[in-house]
């Protein structure tokens, strides 16, 4: 059977200190993870369990990347956000056993079509497009996890044209790793490939062409993004 086109290359990020190259399969992220974030949105968390929403891996982009600024917004925001690789299967995992999932960490940009969102969650409908996009999911390489350690009080932090934007601690975390994981694999079979960012902390805001965005947590590779001029 011929295929009418040719299916595209999937995504895949570096891993440090290694050739290997990390084919991403899926995009998981979390909601309100930081209870500072939540109260700059106006919401308070839910702390009955997490609250998980997806990107697809065509919203994979590159860390050092320049981009255009996104279609249909005028109010783009950029999110921190420490990213899970998942290299093993799990399924009903318990949070004891879910580290044994964990490939490696990364730092991740959670782009965020905002003005969409808010219309949509004041309408109650689904804000994928605010958050599905391309060029949505920024990704430097892949720390492996045993050389990055047990994820502790590791700061968090992003700059815009060199001025600071949000600082934090991955300790402010409502959800952990492990109950995370836990959690979305009651929802999924978590597979090699999958990708989990697990909140950002407060200070988010909006992009504007020509802004310069640059990330980083203790003991990862940093992340950078240009915003170009909009198509």
């Amino acid at each position: 059977m011929s295929l009418l086109f040719e299916l595209p290359d999937r995504p895949t990020l570096p891993v440090t200190g290694s050739s290997d190259r990390f084919p991403v399969h899926r995009i998981f992220c979390v909601g309100q993870n930081y209870e500072a974030h939540s109260r700059e949105m106006g919401v308070t968390t839910d702390r009955n369990a997490p609250i998980f929403f997806a990107k697809t891996p065509s919203a994979v982009c590159p860390s050092g990347e320049t981009i255009p600024y996104p279609p249909g917004t005028e109010n783009c925001h950029y999110e921190m956000e420490f990213v899970v690789a998942i290299g093993g299967h799990g399924f009903r995992v318990a949070p004891g056993d879910a580290q044994g999932m964990v490939l490696g960490y990364a730092c991740g940009l959670d782009m965020t079509r905002r003005d969409l969102q808010h219309a949509a969650k004041d309408k109650g409908r689904p804000w994928d497009t605010a958050k599905d996009f391309e060029n949505a999911a920024v990704l430097a390489a892949i720390t492996p996890a045993d050389t990055f350690g047990a994820v502790a009080n590791q700061r968090i932090a992003l700059s815009q044209n060199d001025e600071p934007r949000q600082d934090a601690r991955l300790s402010e975390m409502v959800w952990s790793v492990p109950e995370l994981l836990a959690s979305l694999s009651t929802l999924y079979h978590l597979q090699p490939g999958d990708l989990l960012f697990t909140g950002t902390p407060a200070g988010v805001g909006p992009v504007a062409p020509g802004d310069h965005i640059t990330g980083t947590i203790d003991g990862l590779e940093p992340i950078s993004l240009q915003i170009g001029d909009a198509e």
